[in-house]
């Protein structure tokens, strides 16, 4: 599908020097990305050579910049199911990414939308306490986050509060609106006033899919209001979506643009049923039932999974986010004396979702459906809102069904089958045994670091939590019967302890020989969970399957120490031999 937008680049893979100006940066550790907008968006990383450099950095946003470097073609998906960074480009008309060896200032920036942009994000960076939602809030940029934050904010089904959308815009509207309205402003005037205040706030929010909808959707309200077309909401909601997919036919692929048409377009549709509802308690919690049912299909196909819990979770963290974090992280660019209020909110509202999501309560892991069973979904839960909003409850058994089915799907599987999950340097290969009687995984991948902590990132790559959970996850696997660690080197064992503290996993074995540093603090981990660990086993019965350890003796080399595995699947022989 994605050939569908037939886009040529302008550059050459052979230019080795690029110029045009700073769309955005992130410095993320020894690390700089920019987004660089010259003959078109090209994303631009930099690695700083030492922490005076990284410190001196002063290039700013819409700075004009020459820099030298190599052209390099962006690398597709390599684990089915996952993201695929090169569609993700090209669907955003870009074609190359390009590694900086040198920067160099052209000259300052002259343009007033990104000098404002530019004070916003340095207000922002002297927030010592809530920078990173004062960014997420106000600026679209959640990068911020401490990574188990945000694994708990996902895993509640409550990110889409930390990614401006219709909400905010909402309430950033009224209350322009209110205040142009106390200083007797006339009422077309105030809406025209409100709508170039929104369109400059679409480009601080780097045109997100979110904020494009809802300002759009906007405009054309308030051009219905001023001038009396008198044309249905549904109409125009349905007219925003036309004109964005001329504007950027790309959207159709953004996640959060897809969240909120859809969930906009029922909440529109279902309008007079919701507001029946006169306790606010209620009507939070039907709006965010019908939010969660219409968001399921894009849940699964992108994240695969849902929280069950997550309409009741949202009853409570919608409005403290809308109407407590939301207007404080606005007044504290004005105030920044709020700060500290600010974060005492948010100390509480992490607190809560951690604990949630320690819990584990409520979480269902559905595997990546076909374009097929993503349709039937939708036909599915269509018929079960109308249930829902015309009391009849029955039509919601087919959705429940197929929910019940896909969560058991792997129970259908007649075949085993071996997936060699590309984790760079080091091995994880996994073992899916016939009808769900077994999932092994033989390693984890993993690297060493010997980072300073002036380049450590707070969102870097991890094999772990960033491809073979998820795979996982994609393929529908709940749980791993066995974890099999062939021995303590880095790149077999470094994303153990990631995935037995994001996964379930029932059993892990080692091998024969000493137990290493490594290996020591998965032990207390594992001991920590009550997961049960063997050692030095000869061999592993699993159904009907077999698996037959070879190396039964102690060596000196950690190499030679490793697990040779023999088995055999489905009349095929195979030998795991570690590193030996």
């Amino acid at each position: 599908m994605v050939n569908y937008f037939p886009y040529k680049s302008k550059y050459e893979i052979k230019e080795n020097v690029i110029e045009g100006y700073i769309h955005d940066y992130k410095i993320d550790g020894n690390k700089l990305n920019i987004m660089l907008k010259g003959k078109e968006s090209i994303n631009v990383s930099y690695y700083f050579k030492d922490e005076d450099l990284k410190n001196s950095f002063s290039f700013e946003l819409g700075d004009n910049v020459r820099i030298y470097g190599t052209m390099k073609e962006p690398k597709g998906a390599t684990i089915f199911n996952l993201f695929d960074y090169k569609k993700y480009l090209y669907r955003n008309r870009m074609f190359y990414t390009f590694s900086a060896d040198k920067i160099e200032l052209v000259s300052k920036n002259n343009r007033i939308r990104y000098f404002i942009k530019q004070k916003i994000i340095n207000r922002t960076n002297k927030m010592k306490l809530s920078s990173p939602y004062v960014e997420a809030l106000v600026i679209g940029e959640d990068d911020g986050f401490a990574e188990n934050v945000k694994d708990s904010y996902q895993f509640n089904g409550v990110s889409h509060l930390f990614a401006i959308s219709g909400s905010h815009i909402t309430f950033l509207s009224v209350i322009i609106l209110w205040f142009l309205k106390t200083l007797k402003v006339e009422e077309n005037r105030r809406y025209y006033i409100v709508i170039l205040f929104l369109l400059f706030y679409m480009f601080l929010t780097n045109y997100a899919g979110s904020v494009m909808r809802s300002v759009i959707f906007f405009i054309l309200l308030s051009f219905n209001k001023m001038y009396y077309f008198n044309i249905k909401t549904i109409n125009i909601l349905q007219l925003t979506l036309f004109v964005l997919l001329i504007l950027n036919p790309s959207l159709l692929y953004d996640v959060g643009f897809q969240f909120s048409f859809l969930i906009s377009l029922y909440l529109i549709k279902h309008q007079v049923f919701i507001s029946k509802f006169s306790n606010y308690l209620k009507q939070t919690l039907i709006i965010s039932l019908i939010a969660f049912l219409v968001s399921i299909p894009i849940c699964i196909n992108n994240f695969f999974q849902i929280n069950l819990l997550s309409p009741l979770i949202n009853v409570f963290f919608v409005p403290y986010v809308s109407f407590i974090l939301f207007p404080l992280a606005f007044l504290c660019l004005i105030i920044p004396y709020l700060d500290g209020i600010l974060f005492w909110f948010i100390n509480i509202l992490e607190a809560i979702s951690l604990f949630l999501n320690d819990l584990k309560i409520g979480q269902i892991i559905l595997a990546k459906p076909s374009i097929i069973i993503i349709i039937i979904y939708f036909i599915f839960i269509h018929l079960g809102i109308q249930g829902l909003t015309t009391k009849k409850f029955h039509y919601l058994i087919p959705c429940l069904v197929l929910l019940f089915v896909h969560n058991n799907i792997n129970y259908f599987n007649k075949y085993p089958y071996l997936v060699f999950i590309d984790v760079g340097q080091g091995d994880s290969i996994l073992m899916c045994l016939p009808n769900n009687n077994g999932n092994i995984l033989i390693d984890t991948g993993g690297k060493s670091s010997y980072e300073m902590d002036w380049q450590r990132k707070n969102n870097s790559y991890k094999v772990g939590m960033d491809s073979i959970i998820p795979y996982l996850k994609s393929s529908g696997i709940k749980k791993l019967d066995y974890l099999i660690i062939t021995h303590g080197d880095a790149d077999h064992i470094g994303e153990a302890i990631s995935i037995v503290n994001n996964f379930r996993v029932d059993n892990v074995i080692f091998n024969c020989g000493p137990y290493n540093d490594l290996e020591q603090e998965l032990i207390k981990v594992l001991e920590k969970k009550n997961i049960k660990y063997h050692s030095c086993i000869e061999e592993l019965n699993i159904d009907k399957n077999k698996l037959y350890f070879l190396q039964t003796k102690e060596y000196d080399n950690e190499n030679d120490n490793s697990n040779v595995i023999y088995t055999e699947l489905n009349g095929y022989k195979f030998m795991f031999m570690g590193d030996a």
